[in-house]
């Protein structure tokens, strides 16, 4: 008793030797440990592609394909004034942040599949660490996909016409739109908890991207047709970036929209996934 005693009275007379709480000497803050567990769940991802490097590449060829494919193959679209490349090119950089997010899903799944983010969740290691690493890895992965994109588009003949500041303000707008469609991945990569049930969920991105003014003007498409397309949240974004471009299709007052759907998005998404993956283990 005495012995105990005098031990937890050393320990309040001098608390650099256990920090005051119990804690080993020079302990990280939470802060610093979740930065530090966020970036070791990101290098994980990191060498996933090293070991996956085709998968990889075919996320950036992708894209390409498709630009060459309609902006040369299908044929200029309806009722675009000016070079349909001027038009085409930030359409199909707003559709780009909605590809790979079956690869997410993919990831996921598999981790839940093969009980690896069970064994990350009995370790020490900050809650949320691997979806954050995750969707940091996948939001660099876009950020390339978006300068391969836009290089070719320069290869193909497009400029655009606004500052620095504009060119930065769009890229950040799409950038915006992907971890909002990042996160809505997530949720149903849980949600379907099964790498056969995300090939289902991968056909809803389709009509998503195709039903937008990515390819074609609004104006050309039937009225009910052409208000759907208006609303969908990639048109939102599409047209801003044109706008801020300073190319065919833009629009002013689309920015304010393309900033506020992600943003809702997000604001729904995010916490349910945050919310579904705290239950996984319950």
């Amino acid at each position: 008793m005495s012995t105990t005693y005098d031990t937890a009275r050393e320990g309040n007379r001098n608390p650099g030797r256990t920090g005051g709480t119990g804690q080993p000497p020079h302990a990280p803050g939470a802060g610093v440990r979740l930065l530090s567990d966020c970036w070791t769940m990101t290098r994980r991802e990191f060498a996933r592609w090293a070991r996956q490097p085709v998968q990889a590449a075919v996320g950036l060829v992708f894209p390409v394909m498709l630009l060459l494919m309609f902006g040369y193959l299908v044929g200029g679209g309806r009722e675009v004034e000016g070079d349909y490349v001027d038009y085409l090119v930030p359409g199909m950089l707003a559709l780009t942040m909605t590809f790979g997010l079956e690869g997410t899903m993919l990831a996921v799944t598999q981790d839940l599949g093969k009980g690896v983010i069970d064994r990350f969740r009995s370790l020490p290691m900050a809650d949320g660490a691997v979806l954050v690493g995750r969707s940091a890895a996948d939001m660099l992965h876009s950020t390339v996909g978006l300068a391969v994109l836009t290089a070719v588009g320069y290869a193909l003949g497009w400029r655009a016409d606004c500052t620095p500041g504009a060119f930065l303000g769009a890229m950040g707008l799409l950038l915006l739109f992907r971890f909002a469609m990042l996160w809505i991945g997530i949720h149903l990569a849980m949600v379907a908890g099964k790498p056969e049930l995300v090939q289902a969920v991968q056909i809803l991105v389709w009509p998503v991207g195709f039903l937008s003014n990515v390819f074609a003007s609004p104006s050309s498409m039937p009225s009910w047709l052409g208000t759907l397309v208006g609303w969908n949240p990639m048109s939102q974004t599409a047209t801003a970036v044109r706008e801020l471009f300073g190319g065919p299709g833009g629009e002013p007052g689309h920015t304010g929209a393309a900033v506020l759907w992600p943003l809702a998005l997000l604001a729904v998404f995010l916490p349910l996934a945050v919310r579904r993956f705290a239950r996984l283990s319950r």
